[in-house]
């Protein structure tokens, strides 16, 4: 259950398919990856998209609807040892008593090299398990082709601004930010650039900082005051943003 404790990402963190914003030219009704969760069979793949887009999220929903056991590697942080903690986690879960499968999530798997990608082909080809690799480099340059080639590629698009906005209601809706002037709220839509991850977490700092100061509806001067030259530079109106 979330407190008011717990990060903003979380709070909105969708908990079905139909909940996620953006991505519906591979989610929507009768698209591919849409396909896939409704099949009954998970598959697979590599998400290949830039930063903030849902890559993360989807790998867990996909986890959910096939009550597959979820394993994430971080592999800027992660190696060998922890690909090879993940078969152990996937063979005890495939031969415990209430059998489950198991999806195994590698973030940014373009930093992974070519042996600690090959490490996971026996497993993906035995069917130990599901793997799902995340990527905002092109897939056929960073992974390699024998993993390639076992793996479906979706890709993931930047958000649209009617995508940031849809998240500013529903942060709106949960009571987690006040209201934001028309000026202030463009120009966090310019700023966050089609992430959702930005977004989130500048919203969580403008609602801790209105909250502290008593606000009840942020405007773009104050917007400006609290975060800043960043903020200032995403002016749609001005040669900055269009630079940038």
């Amino acid at each position: 259950m979330s407190t008011p404790h717990t990060p903003l990402a979380e709070r909105l963190r969708p908990r079905q398919l139909s909940e996620v914003i953006g991505q519906q030219h591979i989610l929507g009704a009768g698209m591919a990856l849409r396909v896939a969760f409704e099949s009954g069979q998970p598959h697979s793949c590599i998400l290949w998209g830039p930063p903030g887009v849902g890559k993360t999220t989807i790998a867990r929903l996909m986890a959910d609807a096939f009550d597959a056991q979820f394993l994430s590697i971080s592999a800027v942080l992660g190696g060998v040892k922890e690909i090879r903690e993940a078969v152990d986690l996937a063979i005890a879960a495939r031969d415990s008593l209430d059998s489950r499968r198991t999806i195994v999530f590698v973030d940014e798997v373009h930093r992974f090299n070519k042996s600690q990608q090959d490490a996971f082909l026996p497993h993906v080809e035995s069917g130990l398990f599901t793997f799902i690799g995340a990527t905002t480099e092109n897939p056929s340059f960073e992974v390699n082709s024998a993993l390639l080639s076992r793996a479906a590629v979706y890709v993931l698009q930047s958000l649209s601004e009617d995508d940031l906005t849809h998240i500013i209601a529903k942060a709106k809706s949960i009571g987690a930010v006040p209201d934001l002037d028309n000026a202030a709220q463009k120009r966090l839509i310019a700023y966050a650039d089609g992430d959702a991850r930005r977004l989130l977490n500048t919203l969580e700092t403008l609602a801790i900082s209105a909250k502290h100061e008593g606000l009840t509806e942020i405007g773009d001067a104050w917007l400006l005051k609290v975060l800043g030259e960043r903020m200032r530079r995403y002016d749609k109106g001005g040669e900055q943003f269009y630079d940038t």
